[in-house]
């Protein structure tokens, strides 16, 4: 199971569950069932539980429950935690390059590829959200290849579009709604990452495939998803 977890405080509220210090599918997995754990066996006091690459967040409310019982809890709950089911696979539509991927240009040459390969390169593999963050339904996807990993850019735009497909060192990304932004945009996607009834498309243990469209097809499906509200 690797390293044991720390369980420290964070505020007044919640709980920290930190494990190793590094990104792994391995690490997130187990983060991902204690939050699977967590959520089955909830007792009163506990509010949620919010995973990220290699740590487990736990509100609660300090009226209902202290912070060691919660602590009690936690370490309960990391000798149950098992193998959290595989995720659904979700598939992206994108339109790469042009207008909706100013970047990819960039980010081919700094490759020593072709805008074509590039993109290639960006939908050939699949994808592990490792978390949801930064803003609503923002997914952080882990799995790159390496050859098309680039820094983030050294100016952010002030505004980049809802669907945007971003690269920012080894993760891509797609940005939920617009909004200003530092990673090179490489496509868009006509699907609606979030929304107030249906809240996120993607969650944390989810693989993701993106899959090329042209515009005929973006403007289909953004037609079709607009029909959907």
């Amino acid at each position: 199971m690797g390293a044991p977890a720390e369980i420290l405080p964070h505020g007044d509220h919640a709980v920290d569950i930190v494990f190793e210090d590094r990104i792994s599918i391995e690490i997130n997995s187990r983060v991902l069932a204690l939050a699977e754990a967590v959520s089955a066996h909830m007792p009163q006091g506990v509010i949620g539980c919010i995973p990220a690459y290699r740590t487990l967040t736990v509100e609660y409310d300090p009226m209902r429950i202290s912070y060691g019982q919660i602590c009690l809890f936690l370490r309960g709950m990391l000798g149950a935690e098992s193998v959290p089911a595989r995720g659904r696979l979700i598939r992206i539509p994108v339109v790469y390059g042009g207008e909706f991927g100013p970047d990819l240009e960039a980010v081919a040459r700094a490759a020593g590829l072709s805008e074509r390969e590039a993109a290639e390169r960006h939908f050939m593999r699949e994808y592990h959200v490792y978390m949801i963050g930064f803003m609503p339904g923002f997914p952080y996807l882990g799995g790159l290849d390496p050859a098309i990993a680039c820094p983030r850019r050294s100016t952010p735009r002030l505004r980049v579009e809802a669907g945007s497909v971003g690269i920012a060192g080894l993760q891509t990304g797609i940005y939920p709604e617009a909004s200003p932004g530092g990673w090179n945009i490489i496509g868009r996607t006509p699907l609606k990452l979030f929304d107030d009834e249906k809240l996120s498309l993607l969650s944390a243990g989810d693989r993701v495939s993106f899959v090329p469209i042209d515009r005929e097809a973006y403007d289909r499906i953004t037609q079709a998803e607009a029909l959907k509200k």
